[in-house]
C-alpha cells in the first residue's frame, strides 16, 4: 500500500456527522409508515435505530474494509499509455466494475428518477465492502473470478444470523455470510436481488447483478439521495454503523472530485478491516485469488 494510502482502525473514524436518533414507534401507530421490498413495516425519514437487527441490513452490519481515499485528489483523465501505479490504482475503478456501476445507476435514474441515485456512492459502497471486487478480479461478464465471503455471522465478535438458506450463496448451512462485491447477506439478497446483466440470473457474486440490487436497496422508501437525511439513511441501512456512514460519504466525495477507469484485475487490494481489532481473524474463508509479484494476494473476507 503507498504511503499517502491513510488507513483507519475501528472506532478511530473522526464523528463529523450527527448521532442516530430515531423514536420507537409501533408501525400501527408511526405516521409515514411503509412496507419494504420483502413486506416488512418501517418508518420513512429517518435514519435505522442503533438496535435495529442485522438481518435488516443489506450486509448484516459485516466487516468492511477502512481504507482511506490516497491524499491526492483522483485524477480523471490519466494520459494515454501512462503505465499503471500503485497511486493510479488506488484512485482508480477498474473497467467493468465502473462500467457496473454506472449502468445500475441509469437504470435506477429511469425506473426511480426521484431516488436521485449517483454512480458514485455504488463505487464508495463497492470499495468499502470488497475494494471492488478485489480490484476487478471479475470475467468479460462480470462474475468474480473467485467468492467474496465475509466472516461467519455466528455472534463469535458479529451478529448471529443462522442459515437462510441453505448454504445456496455463501456456501454455509450453519450460518449466513455476506456474499459478493456488494455483500449482501443471502435473507436480503433473496428479495433485493437484480438481474442486471441480463443473463436471466440474479447472482450476488456478478458486479452487475450486485450493483443494481444495491442501487435498488438503497432507492427503496422515497428516499431521494440529493438530501443529506437520506442519504445519511440509505447509508446506515446498508451497514448500521456511523463509523461506516463516515467512511462512505469520505470516498463518495473523493470519487465525486472524478476517478477514471484502470484495467480489470489491477486495482488496488484493501488492507484494513473494521473488526481487526476486535480479535476476529482476517485470515481468507476461501482461497484468494493468485497474487502478484507487486500485489498483496487477496483475503475472501472483507
Amino acid at each position: 500500500m503507498a504511503a499517502q494510502f491513510g488507513r483507519l482502525r475501528k472506532g478511530a473514524v473522526n464523528t463529523t456527522v450527527a448521532a442516530v436518533v430515531v423514536a420507537a414507534l409501533a408501525a400501527s401507530q408511526a405516521p409515514g409508515v411503509t412496507t419494504d421490498d420483502a413486506g416488512r413495516k418501517v418508518t420513512t425519514g429517518t435514519q435505522p435505530s442503533p438496535d435495529t437487527p442485522a438481518e435488516n441490513s443489506a450486509t448484516g452490519n459485516s466487516p468492511y474494509y477502512t481504507d482511506l481515499p490516497p491524499l491526492n485528489s483522483p485524477n480523471p483523465s490519466p494520459t494515454t499509455g501512462t503505465p499503471v501505479t500503485q497511486g493510479t490504482s488506488e484512485a482508480g475503478i477498474p473497467a467493468t466494475v465502473l462500467d457496473a456501476y454506472k449502468k445500475a445507476a441509469n437504470a435506477l435514474q429511469e425506473s426511480k428518477p426521484g431516488c436521485n441515485l449517483p454512480w458514485e456512492l455504488l463505487a464508495a459502497i463497492g470499495k468499502v465492502e470488497s475494494g471492488q471486487a478485489r480490484g476487478g478480479r471479475v470475467d468479460a461478464n462480470g462474475n468474480t473470478l473467485s467468492k467474496i465471503l465475509g466472516p461467519q455471522l455466528n455472534g463469535n465478535g458479529f451478529a448471529s444470523i443462522s442459515d437462510t438458506d441453505g448454504g445456496a450463496y455463501d456456501g454455509d448451512s450453519s450460518y449466513d455470510r455476506a456474499v459478493g462485491p456488494m455483500q449482501f447477506i443471502p435473507s436480503t439478497w433473496e428479495w433485493a436481488g437484480r438481474d442486471g446483466n441480463g443473463d436471466g440470473k440474479k447472482d450476488p457474486n456478478n458486479v452487475y447483478d450486485a450493483a443494481l440490487a444495491a442501487g435498488h436497496y438503497l432507492c427503496r422508501f422515497g428516499w431521494d439521495l440529493s438530501t443529506k437525511g437520506d442519504l445519511d439513511s440509505a447509508i446506515l441501512s446498508y451497514n448500521n454503523s456511523q463509523d461506516y456512514l463516515n467512511l462512505v460519504l469520505t470516498w463518495l466525495e473523493y470519487y465525486r472530485k472524478g476517478t477514471h477507469e484502470i484495467p480489470d484485475g489491477t486495482g488496488t487490494l484493501p488492507a484494513d478491516r473494521s473488526d481487526d481489532t476486535a480479535g476476529a481473524s482476517p485470515t481468507p474463508t476461501t482461497p484468494g485469488s493468485p497474487a502478484t509479484p507487486t500485489t498483496p494476494s487477496s483475503p475472501s473476507t472483507p
